[in-house]
């Protein structure tokens, strides 16, 4: 049995996606576009929103949450009732404990995290008031368990998992869908940054056809791809001294 209602009837579903100038975002974008959906697309460079050919583009700074409540409200007025909502918006570099930078740690908080709260905050109360619709957070394994060179950004996504978690026990009971995006390595601007062989690589293409599956599927906890994913999912459930020594060896840091 799903966990959500699923989605599959996509034209006219009325969609708005913060995060959506390039990678996954951008070829979410795309790719409802191409199935007859209304999409509304939000980030912080108009012309690249603009180049995506999207019934609405809502420049914004995620970090500002009067601008989100206003874009919100400029997509409703637009579009009427938001169908799917997506949090897509994401910050990357990598990191380790020999070289914490506080500032850039508070950087991906601001962006991959309290963004999300500005972004629930604009959408939550209008999805509550129709009982209906679909709140979709886009994290990363890397949330799944400490990861090396992630020291900035695995929190992040580990409370993005938390957050989706109780987000759909509270809101399934009412009808809404909630899902969690748990991507493996996916080519976009921000993994470019990584100077290590990424396993399993997708393209943002691939990445957003199978994020539409799993919406149209029903399923909660959207990763992929499994061939990786699914190994990862064990790291989970070893004992930590198992996992650090398994991930020292994997890794080689």
């Amino acid at each position: 049995m799903p966990l959500n209602p699923p989605l599959r009837d996509w034209r006219g579903c009325r969609v708005w996606i913060v995060g959506a100038s390039s990678g996954i975002g951008a070829a979410l974008a795309q790719a409802l576009i191409a199935r007859g959906a209304r999409v509304a697309v939000s980030a912080r460079s108009a012309d690249a929103l603009a180049a995506l050919g999207a019934a609405l583009a809502v420049p914004l700074d995620v970090r500002d949450a009067g601008a989100m409540a206003a874009a919100a409200g400029q997509v409703t007025a637009a579009l009427g009732r938001i169908d799917l909502a997506v949090y897509c918006a994401g910050t990357y570099a990598p990191m380790r404990a020999t070289a914490f930078d506080l500032d850039a740690a508070l950087a991906h908080d601001d962006v991959n995290y309290r963004g999300a709260l500005h972004w629930l905050a604009a959408v939550l109360p209008g999805t509550l008031a129709s009982g209906a619709g679909h709140l979709s957070l886009v994290s990363s394994v890397a949330g799944w368990r400490g990861l090396p060179q992630a020291l900035a950004y695995g929190p992040t996504k580990a409370a993005l998992i938390n957050l989706a978690e109780i987000l759909h026990l509270d809101l399934r009971p009412r009808g809404i869908g909630v899902s969690v995006v748990n991507p493996g390595f996916v080519a976009t601007p921000l993994t470019a940054r990584n100077a290590f062989r990424m396993p399993a690589l997708l393209s943002a293409e691939q990445a957003a056809q199978a994020i539409v599956a799993g919406w149209e599927s029903g399923r909660f906890d959207i990763h992929f791809p499994r061939r990786f994913t699914l190994w990862l999912r064990l790291l989970r459930c070893l004992p930590a001294r198992v996992h650090f020594a398994l991930t020292h060896r994997l890794t080689g840091l």
